[in-house]
């Protein structure tokens, strides 16, 4: 079995009730293996000589209501390779655990806060720190618990990271009706899976995931009858409108722009309807299509 030299991150939000994993390694698509979570169950993150069952057990565990560390417990009672294993865990009460074995590769080691646990091996000693004074200077302030995942990653990363260097990163956050059209738990689930600066894409990566599924705040609507003129003449070079420069935005631009939306696949920020339209869609067309 390959080992899965890593840095990751466990850790809850009580706020908008997430729970969230983010992991770096150089592994090929290391996310989907490291990274497990269930709303109302809690996540988990399993390495090292990874246990891949250590995921759905260890979420089907706590969401009967055992905690962290007994899952642990649990887990490692019956692996007879457990000295080689290493995992994180918060469970659906933001109590966090980890284990590390005594036969993972030097650096290895973890880090239990309030609400969180960074673990890793085969790392510049420091890293795992790094890593939670960073999540713990974040968490609460602007954004939301997948840009403070990332966070921690990064200043991970800065403080040297995998001793191997870089190949891979992923951040998956859960909440209850968080997925698609309300249908699952799977919030954000983004994976760079090969790249030389994988937390920097992933961080784009984030920023796109909020601009097409963040939430849309009226504050920063603009009414569509005061800028009926500029989508016109963008409309007219991606072909999207065929009619004259009137400024006026009637029957025909709206379903003009209703399309265009709909191709880039900004809908989520404004439903063909409403008379304003958000402002970071505005923003993107001018950016992609300005002239």
């Amino acid at each position: 079995m390959k080992r899965i030299a890593t840095f990751s991150i466990v850790a809850f939000d009580p706020q908008r009730q997430e729970w969230g994993v983010a992991v770096q390694s150089k592994f090929l698509a290391a996310g989907a293996v490291v990274s497990w979570a269930q709303a109302g169950a809690g996540a988990v993150a399993t390495q090292s000589h990874a246990n891949v069952t250590y995921g759905a057990r260890g979420l089907a565990l706590m969401a009967t209501g055992a905690s962290a560390q007994d899952t642990i417990q649990q887990l490692i009672a019956s692996d007879p390779q457990r000295a080689r294993r290493q995992v994180g865990m918060v469970d659906k009460d933001g109590h966090a655990a980890a284990y590390t074995g005594e036969e993972c590769y030097a650096w290895a080691g973890h880090l239990v806060g309030e609400g969180f646990a960074c673990q890793g091996n085969i790392l510049v000693p420091g890293t795992v720190e790094a890593m939670a004074a960073r999540f713990k200077a974040v968490r609460g302030g602007p954004g939301e618990l997948a840009d403070w995942l990332v966070e921690a990653l990064a200043a991970g990363q800065a403080a040297g990271g995998d001793k191997r260097g870089r190949q891979a990163a992923g951040v998956l956050v859960v909440r209850t009706g968080g997925g698609y059209g309300g249908d699952n738990d799977r919030y954000l689930d983004l994976r760079v899976d090969d790249d030389p600066e994988p937390i920097r894409r992933l961080q784009a990566l984030v920023e796109l995931h909020h601009l097409y599924f963040g939430a849309v705040d009226p504050a920063n609507g603009i009414p569509l009858t005061e800028v009926a003129g500029e989508p016109q003449a963008l409309m007219q070079r991606t072909g999207h409108y065929t009619g004259p420069l009137t400024g006026h935005f009637d029957a025909a631009t709206r379903q003009a722009l209703r399309a265009l939306v709909g191709t880039e696949n900004l809908e989520e920020r404004w439903d063909g309807e409403t008379d304003w339209i958000d402002g970071q869609v505005v923003t993107y067309l001018r950016q992609r299509f300005g002239a």
